[in-house]
């Protein structure tokens, strides 16, 4: 547990690592693709097969922006670990975007894992945490398909506040 604890941690430094301005390099953004791609990484060393993948377009994240989208990620994923495709080894988890004239779109798509269903229970502290980070910080959204193959979130972000 402590190994997966300090990779999860490792993983959200190394994310602000491609956005923090470094002595005599300036950083104006990072890819979203990599920020992706480096928030899921300790999440996908159970298996030598590929059960993350990350199709993301070239899309600028702005320092501004990314620690807010990568605590929704981490916590996406967190939660996958826990409860979803990620918690066996034979789940997976597909993550693509589509950019619009004014909107950023994040489909995560998780297959395999465990049935889940929506909760009646009110919302806990993670989940209350990513609808009022991606409203607040992203002018976006976030909504849940809990089919039985699996959930699927969309995340809808405003282009303006992430790559400004």
């Amino acid at each position: 547990m402590a190994h997966e604890l300090t990779n999860r941690l490792m993983a959200l430094g190394r994310a602000q690592d491609l956005i923090r301005p470094v002595a005599g390099r300036e950083i104006e953004a990072a890819l979203l693709g990599d920020l992706i791609s480096v928030l899921l990484a300790p999440y996908d060393e159970k298996e030598a097969s590929v059960r993350i993948r990350v199709s993301v377009p070239k899309i600028n994240v702005r320092e501004r922006s990314s620690t807010t989208l990568a605590l929704v990620i981490h916590e996406l994923a967190t939660n996958s670990a826990k409860y979803g495709s990620l918690s066996v080894a034979s789940g997976t988890l597909d993550v693509s975007c589509n950019a619009h004239d004014d909107a950023i779109v994040i489909i995560w798509i998780e297959r395999g894992g465990p049935s889940i269903a929506a909760d009646a229970k009110p919302e806990g502290f993670g989940s209350r945490l990513i609808h009022r980070s991606m409203a607040a910080q992203l002018g976006g959204t976030i909504a849940f398909d809990w089919s039985a193959e699996g959930v699927v979130a969309t995340l809808r972000m405003s282009k303006d506040r992430i790559a400004t």
